[in-house]
């Protein structure tokens, strides 16, 4: 089963969160839906502008673990090597 490490954001260098999921289009659909109250509700963050995919659950936690130490300014250059218009990937996952 894959397990997905994802970033989402409010907007272009707008607000972010960071998750680990093993469904990711649930999870998404979940933030944009605002079906759970929490962050992401609070602050409108709700496109999905970064993920990587893992084989196992320990390896995605892991590598979750080790972003949310990160510094903004180096998850803004993760987002932006890959996608560097902040396109909204949900509705190429949806497909």
């Amino acid at each position: 089963m894959p397990y997905y490490v994802y970033l989402l954001a409010s907007g272009k260098h707008g607000t972010l969160y960071l998750g680990v999921t093993n469904d990711l289009v649930r999870r998404v659909h979940e933030h944009r839906s605002k079906a759970a109250p929490g962050f992401s509700e609070r602050y409108s963050i709700d496109r999905l502008v970064w993920f990587e995919i893992y084989d196992d659950a320990v390896t995605a936690i892991t590598r979750e673990k080790q972003l949310k130490k990160w510094r903004r300014d180096w998850k803004i250059r993760l987002i932006e090597e890959q996608n560097p218009d902040w396109a909204d990937l949900y509705p190429g996952i949806c497909s």
